[in-house]
């Protein structure tokens, strides 16, 4: 096979001897059983174009390759947005074998973002590599056949142009036409205009074939049908194996931003694993993720584009402490489509001023014509929405320090999201302002609802420490200086904060909306109030379990922690919700992937914190992990972060200044201890256990037990054995 030929990608290349070869060549998935569906197929993705690869029952000879990409929904916003700009299923390719499928061996190699393996079938077998390529949407399948499977071949059959959401369906809903079938694509227009074009084409060199595919979205003047069909065109007619290069390079350089390393090794595979989900689902220019990121169930369900009350803003913090800013859609999307955010707000109190957010709605911020409630008066869990969704873009912007986040993102749409709110709180009897009813998400109606105080407390904060910080004489400092100042206390009882007003927590409560005040807002600790909603956990989801485990490692309780953590990934099915073998996450039949991309951040707390101006190293490390490894994990103020911990104790710790911020290190080492910069001289610092020093931008300090030195990153020695993810 030459160099040059189509096929000549899917050879072996050698693989990287590093620390983070080591951990991404133990985190690969491994399918030795044939998987069935979404909850345990090996997918692929580049933040558009998702694949997930699966048998379906009762079709014993035939792979489905389910395709779906993150811009293709519809367009009509006479209707909700989950309905009238609802995601469209699109289709699947298949893979149909002469002989009966008998036995697979599959890897998916996350280090390549690549799945090889072999189909064995009662007449032969096909070997074949599998990949979505970094740089464009264009799925790239190698195959190999036996004797006797010479005729294995390609199809695709087309889904129902037809939103899957049956919640508030109107009468007068129709789905789009009827696809256009031709000879290598699948043309499919929609009522409101434009469509989208599904194209693929195999090429043989030899024994060895090589399939392309793509999809195409066009809105409103193209279906994108010329589009995908000069993509694929273009990938095989020109040199494959430069466009996979491209792709293996890209991806090695995403894991060497930061390293994790913990005896846990299924955990550690765990967190590898959801690195590679999230760069698979989203990037800076890509879409927020919707619940199925850019995948689709077959059959779909009724979360159709994108959720704002939890869900967004659970998946992404995990991109900030593992040096992924990269990933960061969040804050792209509000700086593209701000002017978006006032159709949210009901018609009746648009005032030029305020903004808000609803969920569903889709990538550009749009929800059609559903409204975030009105405090009082039309109360609905939408209107912490938006102060919430700047809490991940204040998370970006303090872990980069990029003043430009704050000054062109985060203060001006802050300011209208504190606006509304303000429009609402009212002076009550005792002096206080109060908020009138708004809604807990998903518990109850309640005045004074602890979660919107929580919030409105957290964004008068924010925007005064913005303002200052970007030195702006702001006319409306001392409204948010008098709300800080008289907003109503968070109604109590004897089991602790309650969800508002004469609203205790009675029952069973997975969104932990009452309690944002503690995570992540991270304003106080309060062992009473957790105590409380830890103690109701039959209604719980994978999001309570990761919560929960952040919230023990603040306080300081890392065996709870872990806990809580391993419950949730060791797969216990709690309100019939569970996290799946390929570590997705189903509530009901349905796919949610927010779960386990907040775990993540668990494991991330556990490491590593940094909030209060305070950098903590291994602040929640339980006494099982004895070596741990990281590096280059990021915190706020823009500090970048390796160290080590052996035989139970921290060893040493190197810490990057990337602004030149102050720095306070809580370091954990026991003992003498010296620091010093990158040459070994002795840096000034003040203070013992917390020691305060200023690195200047791009300076380094070194802080070790007194005889060590640092070492290089390392793959820690496991603490028991673990399979693999996958079906192994």
């Amino acid at each position: 096979m030459v160099a040059t030929s189509p096929t000549a990608w899917a050879q072996a290349a050698p693989e990287a001897s590093d620390a983070y070869g080591d951990v991404l060549r133990d985190a690969a998935m491994i399918w030795k059983r044939l998987p069935s569906g979404w909850q345990n197929g090996p997918f692929l993705g580049n933040g558009f174009l998702g694949v997930h690869l699966y048998n379906k029952g009762g079709e014993g000879n035939v792979l489905r390759f389910m395709l779906n990409h993150s811009l293709v929904q519809d367009q009509r916003g006479q209707w909700e947005a989950a309905i009238g700009y609802s995601r469209l299923p699109i289709g699947y390719l298949t893979l149909t074998f002469a002989g009966t499928i008998t036995a697979v061996d599959w890897r998916l190699d996350l280090e390549r973002a690549e799945l090889t393996g072999t189909v064995t079938t009662t007449l032969g077998g096909v070997r074949f590599s599998a990949l979505v390529l970094d740089h464009r949407s264009v799925l790239l399948v190698s195959t190999t056949p036996s004797a006797g499977e010479e005729g294995v071949a390609w199809g695709f059959t087309p889904l129902p142009s037809h939103t899957t959401r049956t919640i508030r369906l109107p009468p007068e809903y129709t789905g789009n036409p009827e696809p256009v079938v031709a000879d290598g694509h699948v043309e499919q227009s929609m009522q409101a205009g434009g469509g989208y074009t599904t194209a693929w084409r195999e090429v043989r060199n030899g024994t060895g074939r090589v399939l392309a595919a793509t999809i195409a979205y066009g809105y409103p003047d193209s279906t994108g049908a010329e589009e995908a069909v000069r993509t694929v065109r273009r990938v095989l007619d020109g040199n494959p194996e430069a466009q996979v290069k491209v792709h293996r390079l890209w991806w090695q350089r995403f894991y060497r931003r930061s390293l994790v390393s913990v005896p846990d090794k299924l955990l550690q595979r765990f967190y590898w694993i959801q690195l590679y989900k999230m760069a698979s689902a989203t990037r800076d220019g890509a879409p927020v993720v919707t619940e199925w990121g850019p995948w689709f169930p077959e059959v779909g369900n009724s979360w159709t584009n994108i959720w704002w009350n939890l869900n967004v803003q659970v998946s992404y913090p995990m991109i900030n402490g593992s040096n992924h800013p990269e990933l960061d859609a969040v804050t792209t999307t509000f700086r593209k489509y701000r002017e978006n955010l006032e159709l949210n707000v009901n018609p009746g109190y648009r005032d030029g001023k305020s903004y808000a957010l609803c969920h569903p709605g889709d990538r550009m911020l749009r929800p059609g014509p559903r409204y975030v409630g009105v405090p009082g008066v039309s109360p609905n869990d939408h209107t912490g929405n938006l102060t919430w969704g700047m809490h991940n873009v204040w998370l970006a912007y303090r872990h980069t320090m990029d003043d430009r986040v704050l000054r062109e993102v985060l203060h001006p749409i802050l300011t209208g999201a504190i606006t509304y709110y303000d429009r609402f709180l009212v002076e009550g009897s005792d002096g206080k302002l109060h908020l009138p009813e708004t809604r807990s998400p998903e518990y109850a109606n309640a005045s004074d609802a602890t979660y919107d105080l929580s919030l409105i407390r957290w964004g008068c904060r924010t925007l005064l420490d913005s303002a200052d910080r970007l030195r702006l004489d702001d006319p409306r400092k001392a409204r948010w200086q008098e709300i800080l100042a008289r907003l109503v206390p968070y109604h109590r009882n004897e089991q602790g904060v309650m969800i508002g007003a004469n609203v205790p927590l009675a029952d069973s409560h997975r969104h932990y909306s009452h309690l944002l005040w503690l995570y992540p807002l991270r304003e106080s600790l309060d062992r009473l109030s957790f105590d409380h909603w830890t103690s109701m956990r039959e209604r719980w989801h994978g999001y309570s379990f990761a919560a929960a485990s952040s919230m023990e490692t603040l306080f300081g309780n890392p065996e709870e922690a872990l806990s809580y953590l391993r419950f949730f990934i060791d797969g216990n099915i709690v309100d019939n919700c569970a996290i799946t073998p390929n570590t997705m996450y189903r509530e009901g039949s349905n796919l949610a992937v927010e779960s386990p991309l907040a775990a993540a951040q668990s494991v991330l707390d556990m490491l590593l914190q940094s909030h209060g101006g305070v950098v903590k190293v291994f602040p929640a490390v339980s006494a099982t992990w004895a070596d741990v490894s990281i590096e280059r994990l990021r915190t706020q103020g823009a500090f970048l972060v390796d160290a080590s911990r052996g035989e139970g104790r921290t060893d040493w710790i190197r810490i990057r200044s990337e602004a030149g911020e102050p720095l306070r290190l809580q370091h954990g080492i026991t003992g003498p201890f010296e620091v010093r910069d990158e040459r070994g001289n002795r840096l000034p610092y003040r203070g013992t256990d917390t020691i305060e020093l200023r690195l200047r931008r791009g300076a380094t300090a070194i802080i070790t037990r007194q005889g060590r030195s640092p070492s290089k990153p390392r793959d820690v020695p496991a603490n028991g054995s673990a399979p693999a993810w996958g079906l192994p």
